[in-house]
């Protein structure tokens, strides 16, 4: 991809390694917002170049179709956990940023840090924290444009940190009718909490009109 940032069509992208689309170019905010308009997504290791992606079927999660389990109700109820919205955003990727057990989280490199709290200082990327007696216990940072949620990444300290923030953030985009929870790859706990995967194409109409776009 040249310095020009224009992303090649989506249907382009390969099937292995599944959904790489193009390499290169920046991580600067309209090059950012001009990807997740389009479906494409930044995904990279330290040594890597810039690498973006667009996999095909996309995991999605409809608000409206979160999967609450008996056992995460009877957690909602008993535990007393405070909600905050962009009170903490290095906290947060930081958080999500930590190395664990199944190696994820290593890809959010400083780059990606910097362009990222660029964007929330723009109010494009939100970030939900989850405390439990006054301690950060999991959060949730992503990108919002027009009614599409395109989730990045999320974190747990204490027990179902991060299904807290997922079940706050589902509340969240069903309360500000918004359409989609976009989860990128597939993912064996999200599909168990209601993620699904759906065709590129039928992706595509969820995806924001360039009008309603701030650059």
């Amino acid at each position: 991809m040249d310095g020009r940032t224009e992303f090649p069509a989506v249907e382009e992208a390969l099937k292995e390694p599944d959904g790489l689309l193009a390499f290169g170019g920046d991580l600067k905010s309209k090059t950012l917002i001009n990807a997740y308009s389009k479906g494409i997504f930044p995904w990279f290791s330290e040594q890597e170049p810039i690498l973006w992606w667009c996999p095909n079927p996309r995991m999605v999660l409809f608000p409206q179709k979160l999967h609450v389990s008996r056992s995460f109700k009877r957690a909602l109820k008993k535990t007393n956990y405070k909600v905050y919205w962009n009170r903490d955003f290095d906290a947060v990727i930081n958080g999500c940023a930590m190395t664990r057990k199944d190696g994820l989280g290593t890809w959010i490199t400083a780059d990606m840090k910097k362009a990222y709290k660029s964007l929330h200082q723009k109010k494009i990327v939100h970030c939900l924290e989850i405390d439990i007696d006054g301690q950060l216990a999991g959060g949730i940072y992503g990108v919002a444009l027009d009614r599409i949620f395109y989730g990045e990444s999320m974190f747990s300290l204490q027990t179902n940190g991060s299904k807290f923030a997922l079940y706050e953030l589902c509340k969240h985009l069903l309360d500000n009718n918004y359409r989609i929870l976009d989860c990128q790859a597939h993912n064996d706990h999200l599909q168990s909490m209601g993620a699904e995967l759906i065709p590129i194409r039928e992706f595509k109409k969820y995806l924001p009109r360039k009008s309603k776009l701030k650059y």
